[in-house]
This record gives structure tokens, C-alpha cells and sequence, in this order.
């Protein structure tokens, strides 16, 4: 069935939380509670370059689509408020998977405790093109570009699983919500630690935080080249962790000890790296005779799959 604009902003109006005050061109923010900044983060997804339509069910991307989000701005110390939703639909999208992709949005909204502040409807020739814009209010805005010589850097989960998700995905393999497989899960409905990295913020010795979303080479990269310095990375972690992708763990810096971490956030880390001053090139392994650099194995967002 061909759909509507005005029937696909009634939906949305009628199942996503804040929807019923969508009645103007513009959408409003609360306002910024003293001692805190407004924080705000985009995602774009579009079909066949982030996702295929055949093998992800609309409610579970839906959900990923605010997750990967909402993930930002928690490693940025922030609590989420609220978003905007773009969509570009194609004519095979029709409505009973609209209705169930805007049913599972609402479900993670619900969740998260963030409502719809606006957003924008388009047709295209062919295709699905999703984009999500969230805001959220830190009293601290954890950056990556504070981490410090002597910092080591932890995770709160071993990279990975997305990445074996997806190659199951290409393998044939499909969602199957009777028996799910957990890899298929990480990659298709992730569920990051939401909230750890309000904790993170609260700890002066946390330096910087990031979400691991291109994989952790790229990521570590990324924190090591804000940071200006270099991080010689944990020889033990093999490509799969390294090369991985969409994991949406948290990624930080700290002086203090794992230990020490560990006991104050109630839960295992993993450490990756650790920041030294800077050296030959961001990101540097010891390969048992020395060191040497170690490449960027992550996502390319230009690259075509």
C-alpha cells in the first residue's frame, strides 16, 4: 500500500512518546538546568551501505537506529532528553513494516525515558534512509581529547560480537527471535551499558570517553589523535576485537587502577591500551622484539559494501 506523508505523521504522532505535541514546524527543547550544557549527536543509516532490508526486522533497527545514538551521548557523560527522526522511505516500504519499525522505536523510547521533539518526512526513487538527531544535558561533557600520559584504557565489554554478527548475516544466517544467537543480537539490537558513562563523568579521573562504533583500532585511533598522544595497544587482543565495529561499549581513560575502577562502577573492564607520550604513529603494539604501528582496521563510512 502506497503511503501517505500526513498518514506516516500520524502514526508517528499517535505511537512515539511526545508525539501528540507535533503540531507546528518547529519542535521546543527544555530548557538547560544551571551547571549543565546541552549536548546534541546525529546518526545517518541508510540502506545497503549500514543495513539490509531483508535482514533486519524493522523494530529491532528502529530500536539500533536510537540506540547508537543514545550510546553518544552517554560516553559524553550526558543524559539523554529527547530526538528528532528523519526518514526517507522508498516505495517498497510499506505500512505494516513502518508501523512496526515506528512500534519499536516507541518501545525504546519508552525505555530510555527520551520523547520526539520533531523531524522530517521525505519519499525517495528507492531505498530506506534513516537519520536520528538526540540531545541530551552533562554536567561534566566527558570529551576524548583529555586523555593523559599514563592513563590506561578500558572497555566494559570484549569487542567483537557485532562484527561476527555480521559476517553470519552475510553468511546467510537470520534473525530468529524464538532462538536468538547472540552475536546476531549484538549486531542487529545492540544494547550498550547506558548510564555507565554518567558514572564515568562523575570520576575526575576518567580523562576521556568514547563509544566503540568503527571498531576498536579506529577508535583508539581516533581518542589517541584528539588526545595528541599515542597509545600502545594491548598485545593479547586479536583482529576480530581489533577490526570489530558497532560494538557501542564504553571506551575511557583513566589514572586510576582497574581495580580501583572496577569496585567504584560495580563491574569487569577490559584493558586495551594504555596513552604514552606521543610517539612514531597514534597507535603503536609490542610485537616481542619492539614496538611497531599498528594500521586502522575499522569502518570506513565511504566505503561501499
Amino acid at each position: 500500500m502506497h503511503l501517505k506523508e500526513t498518514g506516516v505523521l500520524a502514526r508517528i504522532r499517535d505511537l512515539l512518546p511526545g508525539g501528540d505535541g507535533l503540531l507546528d514546524d518547529c519542535g521546543s527543547l527544555p530548557p538547560t538546568p544551571a551547571g549543565h550544557r546541552l549536548l546534541v549527536t546525529t546518526d545517518l543509516m541508510e540502506s545497503d551501505q549500514h543495513f539490509r532490508l531483508a535482514w533486519h526486522p524493522p523494530e529491532l533497527l528502529a530500536r539500533k537506529l536510537l540506540t547508537v545514538n543514545l550510546s553518544d551521548l552517554d560516553a559524553s557523560g550526558a543524559r539523554p532528553i529527547g530526538f528528532t527522526l528523519t526518514l526517507a522511505l522508498g516505495p517498497e516500504i510499506e505500512a505494516p513494516w513502518l508501523e512496526a519499525f515506528l512500534g519499536g522505536l516507541a518501545t525504546g523510547a519508552q525505555e530510555a525515558g527520551v520523547q520526539v521533539f520533531g523531524g522530517d518526512t521525505v519519499g525517495r526513487p528507492a531505498g530506506l534512509g534513516l537519520g536520528l538527531t538526540a540531545f541530551g544535558f552533562a554536567a561534566r561533557w566527558l570529551r576524548r581529547d583529555g586523555l593523559k600520559p599514563g592513563d590506561r584504557i578500558y572497555v566494559d565489554q570484549l569487542p567483537g560480537a557485532s562484527f561476527r554478527g555480521l559476517r553470519k548475516l552475510r553468511a546467510g544466517q537470520r534473525w530468529n527471535a524464538l532462538l536468538p544467537d547472540p552475536d546476531l543480537a549484538a549486531h542487529l539490537d545492540p544494547r550498550p551499558n547506558l548510564g555507565l558513562g554518567l558514572k564515568l563523568a562523575a570520576i575526575p579521573e576518567v580523562h576521556a570517553c568514547l563509544d566503540l562504533s568503527d571498531g576498536l583500532s579506529r577508535d583508539l585511533h581516533n581518542l589517541a589523535e584528539a588526545s595528541r598522544l599515542s597509545i600502545l595497544v594491548e598485545a593479547g587482543l586479536d583482529e576480530e576485537a581489533l577490526r570489530g565495529g558497532e560494538d557501542y561499549a564504553r571506551c575511557f581513560g583513566s589514572s586510576l587502577s582497574q581495580t580501583e575502577l572496577e569496585a567504584r562502577l560495580g563491574l569487569a573492564l577490559l584493558p586495551v591500551g594504555r596513552a604514552m607520550e606521543r610517539g612514531p604513529a597514534p597507535l603503536l603494539v609490542y610485537d616481542g622484539a619492539g614496538t611497531r604501528a599498528l594500521p586502522d582496521l575499522g569502518f570506513d563510512h565511504f566505503a561501499h559494501d
